[in-house]
């Protein structure tokens, strides 16, 4: 052999044991890669079947949420009730109407039942559920009832006010574009968590009863018919 093949000979192997190990690296990384994913995708599984698990246990009907020992139940119809000695109060709801005028939802409202319905003048659900809330605000004004709306997302009063006139809507609504209200109720309670939500509020100033759907007459006459009917 001569001396430029003898000097080419460590050169190849040298580059052999070099190819040879990128590519044992490349397999170790490749299983990593794949044991990461397969890993990834468990607790993905996982995750939907425990959310799969509490979804169905909240639609199951009498079934208890909340958790911290909020005491709230919510039935299959969605709508989440309180027994009266477990309930907790209400937050301070006042500012300004979509009219302009000041508003002490329970300093002028007090002893009374308030009916709280969270809207938005942009929301197809809120236009659907309108004319129910305004028959049954209506029928039960003289009992004690009284229903008031907080007015989220609009970014004026126009469409707000323009949907007020459309639905013949009486009761006054609070403006509160950025829904800094909603955030006044404390997180594990009956808080409005989306639009439209719609809460039923004892006499005693405390959440009785709460839905986060776009309600039908029956179902709304359905929150408030129990807490009337408290002495």
């Amino acid at each position: 052999m001569s001396a430029a093949s003898s000097a080419r000979a460590p050169q190849r192997e040298n580059r052999t044991r070099v190819t040879r190990t990128r590519a044992t690296r490349t397999r170790v990384m490749r299983t990593g890669t794949t044991r990461t994913r397969r890993g990834r995708a468990a607790l993905l599984a996982a995750g939907a079947a425990v959310l799969a698990l509490a979804v169905s246990a909240c639609s199951s009907g009498g079934t208890s949420g909340g958790g911290g020992g909020t005491g709230f139940v919510t039935s299959s119809e969605g709508i989440a009730t309180v027994e009266k000695g477990e309930r907790t109060a209400a937050p301070d709801l006042s500012g300004e109407t979509l009219e302009g005028e000041q508003l002490d939802v329970f300093s002028q409202y007090k002893g009374k039942i308030v009916v709280l319905n969270v809207w938005g003048s942009w929301c197809a659900p809120c236009r659907a559920e309108a004319p129910n809330l305004v028959t049954v605000s209506e029928d039960l004004a003289d009992q004690g009832v009284q229903f008031v709306g907080i007015n989220t997302r609009d970014t004026s009063t126009n469409p707000a006010i323009a949907f007020e006139k459309e639905y013949e809507v009486t009761f006054p609504s609070l403006y509160d574009p950025t829904g800094k209200l909603m955030l006044r109720f404390e997180k594990g309670t009956l808080n409005p968590q989306a639009i439209p939500s719609t809460l039923v509020i004892d006499r005693d100033g405390k959440v009785a009863a709460r839905s986060l759907q776009a309600l039908s007459e029956a179902k709304l006459r359905k929150m408030i018919d129990p807490v009337l009917a408290e002495k």
